[in-house]
């Protein structure tokens, strides 16, 4: 038998510093300005989360994780070798690799996230929702579409979930990186839409206004090893990579503790099912954080 790392509820490797809450929120903690920055636009980018040694670490679990016959393959909640179904427009994407591999479990714990995600929530606890891996190769990478995350998070309420998204190769508009639409945040929220295949699923849904505000969007564009964090309404996509450098990203969704279950189903595939009402906690919902 493999074992499922998500029985662990601390870091089991010393790629991540082990810092106190106090000695972590001293260290990473960010200034009032970055606080304010995001409130008014949705996002806050150009954090460092990794460190050159931590990122070629899950660049290697990454590529061994991949591999359909990798033996913990079973632990995956979703796995597409390519969600975009088309060859010439790949999209990797992955969910539960946090319970496989060492890095990508120990990185829910890393004080460089879990401090900022505290203070953008608030200054609330932070428990952690799911991860994913968003992998683009060079030449025929593919879209991930406009779309709002809470879209796909209704099954949890109260709307209080943040993001983190992490390159793990330098991020340019040349191969794909992600795209805001500054203020979207304030938006209602939209149906769900597909996050492979065209950019435009979202127009049906949007004010001549709101199709207006596209013009401004904003290109991330970060070094390998920093992340940008953003509103669970917020708007967001990213283009095709026809660059000769892959686009591979990690993305660590959470909310504030205390967020309860809101449907009586299973919320992620192959986890027990929360009866709705009741608190999102236990072996796959764990305290990442904790303001002192």
């Amino acid at each position: 038998m493999h074992r499922d790392l998500s029985l662990d509820h601390q870091p089991v490797s010393h790629l991540f510093p082990h810092l106190t809450s106090s000695e972590a929120w001293e260290k990473y903690k960010l200034s009032e300005d970055q606080v304010d920055f995001f409130k008014t636009n949705g996002y806050l980018s150009h954090i460092q989360i990794l460190d050159d040694a931590q990122i070629e670490q899950l660049k290697k679990e990454q590529a061994e994780i991949a591999d359909p016959d990798h033996p913990k393959h079973d632990l995956f909640y979703e796995f597409h070798s390519n969600e975009s179904d088309d060859p010439n427009a790949v999209l990797f994407h992955s969910l539960g690799h946090w319970r496989i591999t060492p890095g990508f479990h120990d990185i829910l714990w890393n004080p460089r996230f879990v401090v900022p995600a505290s203070q953008l929530l608030g200054n609330h606890a932070v428990r952690f929702w799911h991860d994913q891996l968003f992998c683009k190769p060079a030449h025929h990478g593919g879209v991930v579409a406009w779309h709002q995350d809470y879209s796909y998070w209704t099954r949890t309420v109260p709307q209080q979930h943040l993001t983190c998204w992490v390159g793990l190769d330098p991020a340019t508009k040349a191969n794909g990186c992600l795209h805001y639409i500054p203020g979207s945040h304030r938006w209602q929220l939209f149906d769900r839409t597909s996050l492979a295949g065209a950019m435009n699923g979202l127009d049906a849904f949007l004010t001549d206004e709101q199709k207006e505000e596209f013009s401004k969007q904003v290109a991330i564009e970060m070094p390998a090893g920093y992340g940008t964090f953003h509103h669970p309404l917020m708007v967001h996509g990213s283009y095709e990579n026809r660059s000769s450098i892959a686009r591979r990203a990690l993305v660590l969704n959470v909310f504030a503790d205390g967020t309860r279950s809101n449907s009586d189903e299973e919320l992620l595939a192959g986890v027990p099912s929360i009866p709705k009402g009741q608190k999102m906690e236990g072996q796959f919902f764990p305290l990442l954080f904790s303001p002192e």
